[in-house]
């Protein structure tokens, strides 16, 4: 895979945890989950430690350090994003998409640090 790919993908990635991130912690930009995103929001903990998990990895992005740890990370999320909104919300499908297969070409260009836990 292209270098210069991988590099737009990253920073496109990192971005958009970032804002998301962002989002959860301080809503200046709506959704339109509503009721389903509200009921989420009364369970204190559930919105500020994914938010900070997607500001950490978003950052670590950007700025290039740890990426194979940050992906690893990510990978969970990035299921249950998916898994939300084909289950829930399937109108927010596509972000969810693009989130899961962003996060997929990434773990597969550093597939070579993740051999070593499978040997």
């Amino acid at each position: 895979m292209n270098s210069m790919f991988t590099k737009i993908v990253r920073i496109f990635l990192g971005v958009i945890l970032l804002v998301s991130g962002l989002n959860k912690l301080f809503g200046f930009i709506p959704t339109p989950a509503g009721d389903l995103i509200e009921s989420f929001g009364r369970v204190d903990y559930i919105f500020p430690v994914v938010a900070v998990l997607e500001i950490v990895i978003g950052a670590m992005l950007l700025a290039k350090k740890w990426i194979a740890f940050a992906l690893i990370l990510l990978a969970p999320i990035a299921i249950n994003i998916l898994l939300f909104h084909i289950y829930l919300d399937f109108a927010g499908i596509i972000p969810a998409i693009v989130i899961a297969v962003l996060n997929g070409i990434l773990i597969y260009k550093h597939w070579s640090q993740y051999k070593p836990l499978f040997n």
